[in-house]
């Protein structure tokens, strides 16, 4: 790719990249649209496809770039998987590759649980990836991100 869309620490996947007008875009076969190839959009498209190919998330229970209600105030997460009773069992937050993953990070996606309750976050800027889920005496974190038939 070119220097604006590094290797991410994902596994190697194909992509339908087009260029239009001077700008690329990218098949989301989630979405099964062409998206503006943004640096976060690159990180979020390897992420599906390694939820999907390698860990057996479910395609049809994924949800990409909804907006929810958090404190009052609008918000859009970039990904989510459900189980199959309608409960969130993945809250994924990307972000472009120049942003680090800090503390802040953590406590910003951690809020959005007060709300949506999922039984683990992933965060993730397509070099780091920390996944954690949140219990009544704390944040624990994970070596790995679990495959869907472990969660």
């Amino acid at each position: 790719m070119s220097r604006n869309f590094p290797r991410l620490n994902f596994p190697s996947f194909d992509f339908s990249v087009t260029e239009e007008k001077g700008k690329l875009y990218i098949f989301d076969t989630l979405r099964k649209k062409k998206l503006l190839l943004t640096p976060e959009e690159w990180v979020r498209q390897h992420l599906v496809r390694l939820l999907t190919e390698h860990l057996g998330y479910p395609a049809g229970l994924t949800q990409m770039e909804k907006k929810v209600s958090v404190n009052g105030l609008p918000r859009r997460f970039d990904l989510a998987v459900m189980n199959t009773q309608s409960e969130m069992v993945l809250l994924a937050e990307c972000k472009a590759p120049h942003i680090s993953i800090t503390q802040e990070t953590i406590y910003q996606a951690a809020a959005y649980g007060k709300v949506i309750k999922p039984a683990y976050y992933l965060l993730t800027n397509g070099i780091s990836h920390v996944c954690f889920t949140v219990k009544p005496d704390g944040i624990r974190f994970l070596e790995n991100i679990p495959p869907f038939a472990e969660i």
